[in-house]
């Protein structure tokens, strides 16, 4: 098994769409392990997207990702980071997949509504900034 962060953005939160991804995930065989919703601080924000700290939107990534609320969430199943990140579909909206969840939910390439980690050492080093151990329960056996 394996284990990647889900973020549903500021986005989705304000147009009510979480337990509608929520279910969407859960319909795609994945174990939700660990979620809370948490406002991020511009620290906070800055710290997590430090990878693309050198980037143009950097500024405007944060601003949005600290202009509401996000669900958080640690999501398990097989290959976890591949399968959410499919299920997620391609950044640009337009580009995605029919059934994916930005094909259904997101406004463009910046509201895109959910986050998904890019690689199984990033996905524990997302799930670690955002989780202690005792918040995720522990695998099915």
């Amino acid at each position: 098994m394996e284990r990647t962060l889900a973020i549903i953005k500021p986005d989705g939160v304000a147009r009510h769409l979480a337990g509608e991804v929520l279910a969407l995930i859960e319909k795609s065989g994945f174990t939700l392990v660990g979620m809370k919703m948490i406002r991020l601080s511009r620290v906070q924000a800055g710290r997590f997207y430090e990878i693309h700290k050198e980037k143009p939107f950097y500024g405007e990534l944060l601003n949005f990702m600290t202009e509401g609320p996000v669900v958080v969430a640690v999501l398990e199943k097989e290959n976890a980071v591949e399968a959410w990140r499919a299920l997620m579909g391609l950044t640009n909206p337009q580009q995605a997949a029919e059934g994916t969840i930005r094909r259904l939910y997101a406004e463009n390439v910046s509201r895109n509504v959910v986050h998904g980690s890019d690689s199984p050492e990033n996905a524990r080093r997302e799930i670690d900034f955002f989780f202690s151990a005792s918040e995720l329960i522990a695998a099915e056996k």
